[in-house]
């Protein structure tokens, strides 16, 4: 096919232009693949289901008969092995689940008072 030598400069012009607008648009401009859009929303939505699961751990704990001795197991844990205190304890066990899970217990174990005083969180009166 033969075109018109006017034609060419506009045809190179929106090829570079059309390179230029993918090439700033995914570096500075925010768009994503489909993959990592689901890879973000898949992310966000384990995280919700977290922070959402921490307040049942934290129940759990409180009404825990054998609570203190449990804390005491993961105060004398390293900090790298007070998850699976946790994950032993019970608490990170989700409700109809069989096996406790470790983004669970890592999210409650930072909502415990670990190491601070001995009342559960929560339960301190304020008579300021």
């Amino acid at each position: 096919m033969n075109t018109p030598e006017w034609l060419k400069p506009g045809i190179y012009g929106a090829l570079i232009g059309a390179v230029f607008v993918g090439v700033v648009g995914f570096t500075w401009g925010g768009w994503v693949t489909g993959e990592t859009a689901n890879n973000r929303a898949m992310a966000m939505s384990r995280d919700d289901v977290i922070a959402s699961m921490v307040p049942v751990c934290l129940d759990m704990s409180r009404s825990d008969p054998a609570r203190a001795s449990k804390m005491e197991t993961i105060r004398a844990a390293s900090t790298y092995q007070r998850p699976d205190a946790v994950m032993s304890a019970g608490w990170a066990t989700v409700p109809g689940a069989d096996a406790p899970n470790r983004d669970i217990a890592q999210a409650c174990l930072a909502a415990l008072d670990v190491d601070g005083s001995a009342e559960p969180a929560g339960t301190a009166v304020d008579e300021g």
